[in-house]
């Protein structure tokens, strides 16, 4: 039979006023204290975090039409301004022809514009060619300011987060054709080349010299000596000068800077970049230039290269996962680039160009 357990009271002490000795074990232990979470988990909204493999969107792809403004042109005369000539020594002169025959003796090819040309007591018929005009003040003019449609793409991509901003980098080019002209209205000197051919045989033959204007063939009648009876260089004073001046060219620009990107909201998102460009302008000065009568056209080619920097913000709507529409503004500051040569110059104005640009946004 189990016996059963009996209840016992604890000592008691007979003196209440007596120390009670507790057991070593049962003494109090020290409570470990509280330690702070590493610095590292610490919640900072504004600590920069560098994107990983694993973050979506980190990359861009930009393409769209650009319009560009505030951007103009000086021309200027440099005296003199030379001319290319309609070619002398194939017998083209500003106020006639004569192409010498192919046995270099007589030629029925010829003709001239003015009667002055000819004089009857002197027997010579005289060609011009103009080889420089020295304008007699007011060479410089300014034209521009209108708009310029071309095209923008950018590539970027993200580097770091900090807070709800992301912080990248943008690399930019833009096309941009432009196209200035400027009317021109010169008073000035003309130097010119003088060429004398021998009429005599007409006389000789009791053939009347044919009047101006004469457009003859090479088998016409009435032949003329293929090499001139004198040649010389006179100056004509007061002369004016009209036509225009077209600075045609292609602006190509590149930028590379730190960019930042903000999403709004669910629907849109906004950008901003700043930093360096560079710009290459490529094209030529062409020239449709009339002095008294006479017709001079033709071209200056040339390349320059710009430096500068640009600052520029969009604006995103998010269309699609991962496709946006985009509105952009950008400032860009190149100073100027210059085309000349045969006294002519265009100086483009590219110090404030203002930029408005539309498209799509790809990000991936």
């Amino acid at each position: 039979m189990a016996a059963s357990a009996q209840y016992q009271d604890p000592p008691r002490n007979p003196d209440p006023n007596t120390p009670v000795a507790i057991p070593p074990d049962a003494l109090a232990q020290p409570q470990p204290a509280v330690q702070p979470p590493p610095a590292e988990n610490w919640d900072h909204p504004w600590r920069f975090e560098k994107v990983t493999d694993d973050d979506d969107w980190t990359r861009h792809f930009r393409l769209g039409a650009l319009v560009g403004m505030n951007i103009s042109a000086n021309f200027n005369v440099k005296n003199p301004i030379t001319f290319s000539g309609k070619g002398a020594a194939q017998g083209n002169y500003d106020d006639g022809y004569l192409h010498p025959s192919a046995d270099g003796q007589h030629t029925t090819d010829w003709g001239y514009n003015d009667p002055g040309q000819y004089s009857a007591a002197q027997q010579t018929l005289t060609m011009h060619q103009a080889t420089s005009f020295a304008a007699n003040g007011g060479t410089s003019s300014e034209s521009g300011d209108t708009a310029f449609v071309g095209f923008d793409m950018a590539y970027g991509g993200n580097l770091w987060h900090w807070g709800s901003a992301k912080i990248g980098w943008d690399l930019g080019f833009g096309l941009l054709p432009i196209s200035i002209k400027d009317k021109l209205s010169l008073t000035g000197d003309v130097k010119q080349n003088f060429y004398s051919f021998d009429t005599s045989d007409f006389q000789n033959s009791h053939v009347n010299f044919p009047t101006a204007p004469h457009q003859g063939g090479p088998d016409g009648t009435g032949g003329l000596p293929s090499t001139p009876v004198s040649t010389g260089t006179d100056t004509v004073p007061d002369q004016s000068l009209t036509g225009t001046r077209t600075l045609d060219v292609t602006l190509y620009t590149v930028r590379l800077g730190p960019s930042m990107y903000w999403d709004l909201n669910e629907h849109f998102g906004l950008s901003a970049g700043v930093g360096p460009a560079v710009g290459i302008v490529s094209g030529n000065l062409h020239y449709d230039e009339t002095i008294n009568t006479t017709r001079y056209k033709g071209q200056v080619d040339a390349t320059d290269m710009v430096y500068g920097g640009y600052v520029n913000a969009s604006l995103m709507y998010h269309l699609v996962e991962n496709g946006d529409l985009y509105l952009g503004v950008q400032y860009m500051s190149l100073g100027n680039a210059n085309i000349s040569g045969g006294g002519r110059s265009a100086e483009l104005d590219l110090h404030g160009q203002v930029y408005i640009s539309a498209g799509i946004n790809w990000p991936f």
